[in-house]
Formats: C-alpha cells, structure tokens, sequence
C-alpha cells in the first residue's frame, strides 16, 4: 500500500519507484502540477443532521470546528478547529522560489502522502563534504505540513549520504536546523527562512562533527554498547518496566555496520563512529520493520524513526567528546 498520492522528482527513481521525472530547473508552477501541488485546501463549516433514522431530521452548524477538503476532488482532508490556519499546497513550493532562483538550491522531490493530509518538498542547498575514501554527503532543506494534526509545518535541514540515499537530520545545540511553525501560528516563509538563517553555520558545524565521526575508529565492545544503547523497546506499562533492548534490530544493524550496509566498507565508514551513525540511518530508512516503504520513509522523516536516527547520531557525539 503506498501512502504516496502523487510526486515529482529529479535524478534518479526515488524510493517506491514512483512519481514524475523532471529535467533539472523546472520552474515552480511545473513542480506544482508534476507533483501534483496545482490544488487548494478549502474550508467549510462543520454541518449535521438532528433527527431519528425514520425522517429527515433538520440541519445544524457547528461553528467552532471546520471541515478540510480539495477543491479538485472534494475529498475530505480533516477536521480542524475555527483557529486551525491552514498551509497550501503551493505555498511549500512557494518557499523555494527565491532559493531556487538565486540563493543555489535545487528542488528534488515534492509530493503528496496520504490523499493530500501530508505535503513536502526536498531540495539541495548544494552544501556537500567527501570523507575519505569518496564518501559524499550534501546538505538538503526538507520542508513539510499536514492538515490533519500530526505534523507542525517544519522546515528542516538534513543530510543525504550518496552512496546509500540515508538521510540524517542536521541537528545542533542551538537547534537552528529545524523551525516547527503551529497551525495555530500563520506560516510565514520569511520569517522561518530567517530563523534558518539558511544555515551556512550549521552545515559547517554539522560537517566538523561528520568528519570527526569518520576519524574516531571504535572496537567491537564500543559498537556492542552503542547498539544496545541506541536500540532499545521504551519502558511503559507492566510488561515492560524497564527499557528492554531490541534484539532483532541490534542483529540487522549490526550486520550492516559489519559490511552489508551500503558504504559500510568505505574508509570513513568501516570501524568508525560515523559508521555507527550509518547502520542505523541505514536501518531507519531501508530495513526497520514497516507495513510499506512509504510508511517507512513517513517515520523515517517526521516520525519515530527520525527520533531513532537522532539518539543514534547523540550517542555517536559521545565518543567524540
């Protein structure tokens, strides 16, 4: 089952095998309608029938909620207080213009997930590092909504590992490589592109700490304790009390870190703390358990794999410390 409604790309095949195939530097309103973007978010008043099953009954408003829909296929999306301040479509897009235009970026892939509940664009800063042994990583800002209350819109920078297409959340003390904006607040793009500082500093930082990863060589004991640290069953409830570590995933990820993982044999990735980072990256993005691949790459973005890759990439910075 995939999750993905509609989608356009650039390079080569995402994923799922999907989607529509743009030639580099195609303008916004050709991402819009390839990735099927060129709708809106219409809102109506919430509406219900009073009255028992033998007759009409009459019709009531319910004023503080509203009802969220397309306005090409009428389907609906959510329903949403009165407050709910809604994100279009095209306003995702919208927010690589003048990057795109003139600050060097470059639009990926954009799309829609769950019949238009979910919305995103990736683009390339054309930020990018080679560890030893070519071992290349660039730099993307991910930018993402929903309307159905599971996601803040969030504007995020991340990293893209060539070799095995891991991607990893640029995550620094002062968290400048993400801004969350509530539906409650009004998305505003120049302000979150302010609050990014569309972050030349945190790619350098960011890219230190990479190559300090790929330099710091660990034993076998050190990976064994990072494993069972990073892959743990929370604690809750009466079955389990305590963390409990997650046996199936430290033997996956283990044995990609070991050499089944892609790029897991190059220089800065074999015996090191960045390859630590990379099995589990590796694991969170093509290997956890999942109902589909599009289920799977939803966690591994937004969910409780990204949170997974994070504790991972915490971890990693201790041994560097």
């Amino acid at each position: 089952m995939h999750l993905v409604k509609t989608m356009a790309y650039v390079g080569e095949t995402p994923w799922h095998g999907l989607g529509n195939q743009l030639s580099p530097r195609q303008p916004i309103e050709i991402w819009a309608k390839q990735a099927g973007m060129d709708w809106t978010i219409e809102s109506a008043e919430v509406r219900y029938v009073s009255g028992g099953s033998g007759n009409l009954g009459s019709i009531h408003a319910f004023p503080e909620q509203r009802v969220l829909f397309r306005s090409d296929t009428k389907e609906p999306l959510s329903v949403v207080s009165s407050r709910y301040q809604v994100v279009q479509p095209r306003d995702i897009l919208e927010f690589y213009r003048d990057l795109t235009e003139v600050g060097g970026f470059e639009l990926e892939t954009a799309g829609v997930l769950k019949d238009g509940k979910k919305l995103w664009a990736l683009a390339r800063t054309g930020q990018s590092i080679t560890l030893k042994g070519k071992d290349t990583v660039n730099g993307y800002l991910l930018l993402a909504t929903a309307c159905d209350g599971t996601l803040a819109t969030t504007a995020q920078f991340c990293s893209v590992r060539v070799v095995c297409n891991n991607t990893l959340q640029i995550a620094l003390g002062d968290s400048a490589g993400a801004v969350k904006v509530p539906h409650r607040s009004l998305f505003d793009a120049q302000t979150v592109k302010r609050q990014l500082g569309i972050a030349v500093s945190s790619w350098d930082g960011f890219m230190a700490r990479m190559k300090a990863l790929a330099e710091r060589k660990v034993s076998d004991a050190v990976a064994e304790k990072f494993f069972q640290r990073v892959l743990t069953y929370p604690a809750g409830g009466p079955n389990m009390p305590v963390p409990a570590t997650n046996d199936r995933a430290i033997k996956v990820a283990q044995s990609l870190y070991a050499g089944r993982g892609m790029g897991a044999t190059l220089p800065s990735a074999s015996g090191t703390a960045w390859g630590l980072v990379n099995s589990i990256t590796e694991f969170v993005d093509h290997q956890r358990r999942a109902r589909s691949d599009d289920h799977r790459r939803d966690a591994a973005w937004f969910g409780a794999g990204a949170t997974l890759k994070q504790r991972a990439f915490d971890e990693a910075m201790k041994l560097i410390a």
